[in-house]
């Protein structure tokens, strides 16, 4: 027999569980269904950074939402602790953005300006300040700007607290749930179809990250997002010898508990294959060196990759399709998912309960390129 829900929600990553929880908690009955495990893709490759002025230089409504999102996780933290009994190691030392350039360090001073006219936190600190805050970056590094408000959480962590705070207030999460289409009613959506059954639910939401696109082919929808492959590797070492995430051209890296260090990340476009390169892995090393040069003292842990969704203008997709009721889509948040995935949870419950979209929200339109269609 067929299941009857409110909403369905395609992907169980942060995204997904994220707008399932935020519905649940507002009363809706939801189910969310996963082709792998919850978390099993990029939810689980990223590295937790909540890197809202680090990743986002200029003004715009891409920075603006992800300021209003970075700035909930210290009361989500809170909250999912107590509901799910999950610690999403929430921490805001604040991170620094560096310059090994004069170049770089130029436009960091201008990235300063900019964030200070905003009204955001922000200090601009030249080579030797910035080494007396960091102790252990390369003389190389010419200065760069310190920046309080952005953090890091676990990407793992924050993923399965959200999945189990949906299921407390009454979701339900299906994995290894294959979606092979949409149930439409003339233009309308009234479910979704898998390998084994038909789920009926009048609001679907696809939250699928870098599988959206492939998803809504099905249904013949299509949508321009491209699956961009990033690597990163972990070390460890015998105590936590850098104390804030550092973040620089082509590389990051973001102390974790224990003595722990992640770097990341590479970037290959146009591909689902999860496969690991030496290549890759090479040039991430130099380059953390480079930064950091005592990590060479450090011990291998593991590498690992994840595939981001990316769209032709770098925003996220984040609104209802034009063409048919009820479907809504939230992807495209490339680098920054977990930052962004609070206000994306409060946005897409929103689009589902029918709100009216506020202006803030018209630079993530689904149909924004003009060449959205359904196809026959």
């Amino acid at each position: 027999m067929a299941q009857t829900f409110d909403v369905a929600v395609i992907g169980g990553g942060v995204m997904g569980c994220g707008i399932a929880w935020k519905l649940a908690e507002r009363g809706h009955k939801v189910v969310v269904l996963e082709r792998d495990r919850v978390g099993a893709k990029a939810s689980s490759a990223a590295a937790g950074m909540l890197g809202a002025q680090a990743e986002l230089t200029e003004d715009g409504p891409l920075l603006r939402l992800a300021v209003k999102s970075r700035s909930m996780f210290p009361g989500l933290a809170a909250e999912l602790k107590e509901l799910s009994g999950i610690d999403i190691r929430f921490v805001d030392r604040g991170m620094v953005k560096i310059a090994l350039t004069a170049e770089e360090a130029e436009a960091l001073r201008d990235q300063a300006l900019r964030h200070c006219e905003m009204g955001l936190e922000v200090a601009w600190l030249d080579g030797e300040r910035l080494r007396q805050r960091v102790p252990g970056l390369s003389p190389l590094v010419q200065g760069g700007v310190f920046l309080p408000r952005d953090g890091q959480v676990s990407a793992p962590d924050f993923t399965r607290a959200l999945a189990r705070s949906a299921v407390k207030r009454g979701a339900i999460i299906r994995e290894h749930v294959e979606v092979t289409g949409l149930v439409l009613d003339g233009n309308a959506v009234r479910g979704v179809k898998t390998l084994t059954d038909v789920i009926h639910a009048d609001r679907v939401v696809v939250a699928a990250g870098a599988w959206t696109g492939g998803m809504l082919a099905k249904a013949g929808v299509h949508i321009p997002t491209v699956p961009v492959k990033g690597e990163c590797f972990s070390v460890m070492a015998d105590t936590t010898f850098l104390g804030h995430t550092v973040f620089a051209e082509g590389c990051y890296l973001v102390p974790k508990e224990g003595g722990r260090l992640v770097v990341g990340a590479t970037m290959e476009p146009g591909t689902f294959d999860e496969r690991i390169s030496l290549g890759g892995l090479a040039e991430l090393m130099q380059k953390a060196m480079r930064i950091f040069p005592s990590i060479h003292l450090a011990s291998w842990e593991r590498a690992w990759s994840g595939i981001r969704p990316q769209t032709p203008d770098g925003l996220p997709i984040l609104g209802r399709h034009p063409e048919i009721g009820g479907l809504i889509v939230a992807t495209g948040h490339f680098r920054n998912g977990i930052l962004l995935a609070p206000v994306t949870a409060e946005i897409a419950a929103d689009l589902a309960e029918d709100k009216p979209v506020p202006p803030s929200l018209e630079a993530f339109r689904v149909d924004r390129w003009n060449n959205v269609e359904v196809m026959s």
